[in-house]
């Protein structure tokens, strides 16, 4: 929005040309939602305390959770609120990828919204049927994936890319579809599983999508793309904006939500951040370095996946308890220890993500 009044104003005053210039925009729209999420963040928690919309805990976890019972929930709508109107301020509004992954972040959130709703306002402790749940990620999910298939304007757009190799593109046709699909909907939930303890699945998500954004302005510069050997995407520069927002509001958040807690992002936010995420790693080609980068998601959900599966195969456990960080909880290690070590983990496959640009 400010892009096209500066643009209009240039016409006067020359100035105001230099918000052209992807950079400064990338700045400015991290600094503006993080400034909304700390304007917003007091007012949301008053909110949510006054409403009563609070977190409920299992008593079969750690017992050290019991304390939270109560701890305002919802709060990931300040997180979306933040993204949204910072990315509609400083974002090229013409550019069609800004939209998808708009579209994609509050339609994930949504779902979230009437989940966490139903739990913690309407006491319905199932929520959104899983049934219900899957469906409408599904149908946000393909719709994204459709539309991004259906304007692709090259075939490297739907290409599957090998990372650490320059010439290995893999052409996909329309199994493009099903891989945003997953891509999408896995991440969706992968860090809404993750999102257990305080901070640590906002913090990974900034990091991972810090790490995006240098992809996304990579990928759409023509310098850097041929300097690299990453193929050239027109129009996914802006989406370092949108992953810049992405990290301003989550760093915003976190200072609310840093332990002990005073408010968690509920699945309104986790949803949505784990869809965002996944949607621009389609756009730019790199799901298999967003694979590596979300490396704590990652095993977040596949320890999910043994333990049920183990469970229900030989009756045994393989974990004290799922998601992983529950495990090490019960295994004697300070909530504020786990979160750390998960983050201090991120940093590292995002740099090892990062590497992928120039080690080909």
């Amino acid at each position: 929005m400010l892009l096209h009044l500066a643009n209009f104003l240039s016409q006067y005053q020359t100035d105001f040309q230099v918000v052209n210039y992807l950079t400064l925009r990338v700045i400015l729209g991290a600094l503006t939602s993080l400034l909304l999420c700390l304007w917003l963040g007091p007012w949301m928690i008053r909110r949510l305390v006054e409403g009563q919309i609070g977190q409920s805990v299992r008593d079969d976890g750690p017992q050290s959770h019991l304390s939270k019972a109560g701890t305002p929930t919802m709060g990931g709508a300040m997180i979306i609120l933040a993204i949204a109107i910072s990315t509609l301020l400083w974002g090229d509004l013409t550019n069609l990828y800004i939209w998808v992954v708009l579209g994609v972040t509050v339609g994930f959130g949504a779902i979230g919204w009437v989940d966490d709703y139903r739990k913690v306002v309407e006491k319905n402790p199932r929520g959104l049927p899983a049934k219900w749940k899957y469906f409408w990620q599904s149908v946000v999910g393909l719709g994204a994936a459709v539309l991004l298939y259906l304007t692709a304007s090259s075939p490297v757009e739907t290409s599957l890319l090998v990372p650490l190799f320059k010439e290995i593109a893999l052409p996909l046709g329309v199994f493009y579809i099903v891989l945003t699909y997953f891509v999408i909907v896995g991440s969706s939930n992968a860090v809404n599983l993750t999102d257990g303890l305080d901070g640590l699945a906002i913090m990974p998500t900034v990091l991972v999508a810090m790490g995006l954004s240098v992809f996304a302005y990579a990928s759409g510069n023509t310098v850097f793309a041929t300097y690299l050997h990453i193929p050239f995407i027109a129009g996914t520069g802006e989406l370092a904006i949108f992953c810049a927002t992405i990290a301003g509001a989550g760093l915003g958040f976190l200072w609310f939500n840093t332990y002990p807690a005073q408010v968690f992002m509920g699945d309104v936010g986790a949803l949505a951040l784990g869809a965002a995420l996944g949607v621009v790693a389609v756009i730019v080609r790199q799901e298999i370095v967003l694979f590596i980068m979300g490396g704590i998601f990652v095993m977040e959900t596949v320890s999910v996946i043994l333990q049920v599966g183990s469970y229900k195969l030989t009756g045994r456990r393989i974990f004290r308890m799922a998601p992983l960080h529950h495990h090490y909880e019960l295994k004697g290690w300070p909530e504020p220890r786990v979160i750390v070590r998960f983050w201090i983990i991120t940093v590292v496959l995002v740099l090892l993500g990062l590497a992928t640009l120039k080690i080909r």
